[in-house]
């Protein structure tokens, strides 16, 4: 038995997304470069994440962080950051271990949930989650209504 715990209002959530997404979706297709299937997915999933993040508001610390990130990605793009630099700072930032039931990992996996306190950063991580399985649902059923 899967436990569905979407807020009551989780349909307005998945409409806004759903339109969001698929225009973002569009834009996509028209861009050029894209032949690479690594660039697609990362491009796919970007557009998931900022479409998620806008339908949801401002209102969650989640969803501003995920705009400030693309945010910062997008200037660091315009200001041609060369490749080294981007490479010497992933290397100064390695990944956390992943391992469920630490407040410290769960801080990693929820976007800006290392400047929350515990009770703000549970609240978020509901909402996030729940979010998360709207999302998956909504391009679920873009799949199979896209799909022959």
């Amino acid at each position: 038995m899967t436990m569905n715990i979407l807020p009551p209002n989780s349909s307005a959530i998945k409409t806004r997304f759903a339109v969001k997404f698929i225009q973002a979706m569009k834009r996509l297709s028209k861009r050029r470069g894209m032949g690479d299937r690594y660039k697609r997915y990362r491009a796919t999933r970007a557009a998931a994440c900022v479409s998620m993040a806008s339908a949801v508001g401002p209102e969650w610390a989640w969803s501003r962080a995920v705009l400030r990130k693309i945010k910062r990605r997008r200037l660091l793009r315009q200001f041609r950051v060369s490749r080294k630099r981007r490479l010497i700072e992933r290397t100064t930032n390695p990944r956390q271990n992943l391992g469920f039931g630490q407040e410290e990992d769960l801080r990693g996996l929820v976007p800006g949930g290392k400047g929350m306190d515990y009770c703000s950063l549970l609240s978020e991580t509901a909402h996030y989650i729940t979010c998360l399985q709207a999302q998956v649902q909504v391009m679920a059923d873009i799949l199979h209504r896209s799909s022959p």
